[in-house]
């Protein structure tokens, strides 16, 4: 008896000890829980959020898709939904879209008639039409994320929804959804699942800010900018259907703002991006929206031990809460932050079109390096067709630039930024709608670029070309500063010897045979002691 009291005493001592310990540990938990940041709905709070987390300078490299029922007619550009609608284009300046100076796409003229010829009037046969006949058969995310990664993206993923207002998720909010109508899969779900299992960072892209139909009063601006879809009596852009009017954004101002808040937070809550990202126009959102949006990623990101990322254009977002997109373009000059540019695999349309020239994974590439230089992140567009296939013309580049990277990516995942980006002899073109520079500039072996390593021990030095062989190269700024000593130059990808002498600040460098070199960039390596 006493044995078995005795035994009853310490197994009530050691409960109280274990329930002491078990609260003062959900106490600390609670507490931890409680030392993660919380951020208001307003830019004020939002700006303490870290816009430039390591990850994301270190990632250099994402990939996105541009992808919808507008791929079904693959006729001109994902613009096709719009100028469906419209007969005469002139007096509302066709959408002349001037991607490179290999040429200019009207993504406008003619659609109106060619939609006619071959699918109909479009009082008969609407946008809408077309989900049932996007089908995506041959879609298969594994494959995809695959080749994504090969091609050496470190995030990814699709447009979450285009202009046009169809959702790429399983949504409930929005009735026009990929689960539910068209290919009957959740696209954005099954891509995220196959990145989160290689760890590969995720983002969502949003472009549906003008979807509202604004114009439905004014019959002079039926056709204007205003609005994606131009409303017409005729057509189903004035709708008032109970499931037509919300694709079409026929609805009251008030309620689409909550439609647009509500569909971007299921993304958050459903699918937990780390960035989501946001196409022009999302000015045309109340600012306490925006800021309602931006909270609401930033806490559920920071719930998740994420450190979330918001992309904008233009002014949509204050600099300091989010991180600025340059479309087509890159930066003339270093920054003193991390930026970034989404550009096109493609030459002529950001979606799969019948005939789509592609640009080389040289002029890719020359073009990202340049970007590398300058703190910049580059966000690339893929183009698959509507049934889900991604055609060999874009494979060939994408697994170039994956090959080109496997060899030289030491140079360019998790590096930072030189004393200079660089310098060279090739004329810098204008950028997309004159912001920056064009993002298809043309680079040789005499253009100069730079990166280095975290630590500062070793600068790469990017030639932007091939240079000629067994030649002496004399470089400038190599030297981080006057004390640095040089202990070793080699060139990545190649066990050969490099000469080179350093006299004062001026370096030089012998190259060695073209075998050893790389058409589309040579990089050499200067380790400093």
């Amino acid at each position: 008896m006493i044995k078995l009291k005795l035994n009853r005493a310490m197994f009530m001592s050691l409960f109280l000890c274990a329930a002491i310990y078990s609260c003062k540990t959900n106490d600390k938990n609670s507490s931890l829980e409680e030392e993660k940041p919380r951020f208001e709905a307003n830019w004020e709070s939002l700006a303490k959020i870290n816009n430039q987390p390591e990850w994301f300078e270190d990632a250099k490299l994402g990939i996105y898709f541009c992808w919808g029922p507008y791929t079904v007619p693959a006729y001109k550009s994902e613009w096709y939904p719009r100028w469906m609608y419209i007969k005469d284009t002139e007096g509302w300046s066709p959408d002349v879209y001037a991607f490179n100076k290999y040429g200019s796409q009207d993504r406008a003229t003619g659609i109106y008639e060619y939609h006619k010829e071959n699918f109909g009037d479009p009082s008969e046969f609407g946008y809408h039409d077309f989900i049932p006949m996007f089908k995506a058969e041959k879609f298969d995310a594994a494959e995809w994320v695959d080749l994504f990664e090969k091609a050496g993206a470190k995030f990814l993923g699709p447009v979450a929804q285009h202009h046009d207002g169809f959702a790429m998720w399983d949504s409930e909010v929005n009735m026009w959804n990929s689960m539910d109508k068209g290919p009957k899969k959740d696209i954005l779900g099954d891509i995220f699942k196959e990145a989160k299992k290689r760890d590969i960072k995720t983002l969502a892209t949003f472009h549906h800010a003008k979807n509202l139909q604004l114009n439905a009063g004014n019959p002079k601006e039926w056709g204007g900018w205003d609005s994606h879809f131009p409303y017409h009596p005729d057509y189903a852009t004035s709708s008032t259907d109970a499931e037509l009017k919300y694709l079409y954004g026929n609805i009251p101002a008030e309620e689409f703002y909550d439609y647009w808040l509500d569909q971007v937070n299921e993304v958050v809550d459903k699918y937990g991006p780390d960035i989501v990202w946001f196409d022009v126009w999302l000015d045309r959102i109340p600012e306490k929206y925006r800021q309602e949006m931006v909270a609401h990623h930033f806490n559920k990101g920071i719930e998740r031990d994420q450190e979330p990322i918001v992309v904008y254009k233009q002014q949509d977002i204050p600099s300091n809460v989010g991180i600025l997109d340059m479309e087509q373009a890159g930066r003339t000059e270093m920054s003193q932050v991390a930026w970034m540019t989404d550009v096109t695999i493609s030459l002529l349309s950001w979606s799969h079109i019948k005939d789509q020239p592609y640009k080389t994974a040289d002029l890719l590439l020359r073009n990202m390096i340049d970007v590398w230089s300058k703190k910049g992140v580059v966000l690339l567009n893929v183009s698959p067709a509507a049934d889900g296939s991604i055609n060999q013309q874009q494979r060939d580049v994408l697994n170039e630039m994956g090959e080109w990277l496997d060899t030289y990516g030491e140079a360019v995942y998790g590096t930072r930024t030189h004393t200079i980006h660089g310098y060279g002899i090739s004329e810098i073109e204008e950028g997309f709608e004159g912001i920056g520079q064009s993002a298809t500039q043309e680079f040789n072996a005499n253009d100069i670029r730079f990166t280095r390593s975290k630590d500062a021990k070793s600068l790469y030095v990017f030639m932007l070309g091939m240079p000629e062989a067994n030649t002496t190269i004399e470089l400038e700024e190599i030297l981080p500063n006057v004390t640095n000593k040089i202990k070793n130059v080699s060139l990545i990808g190649s066990d050969v010897a490099i000469e080179w002498e350093l006299n004062g600040v001026h370096f030089k460098l012998k190259t060695p045979e073209e075998k050893e070199m790389n058409k589309i960039a040579t990089v050499f390596k200067v380790e400093f002691e």
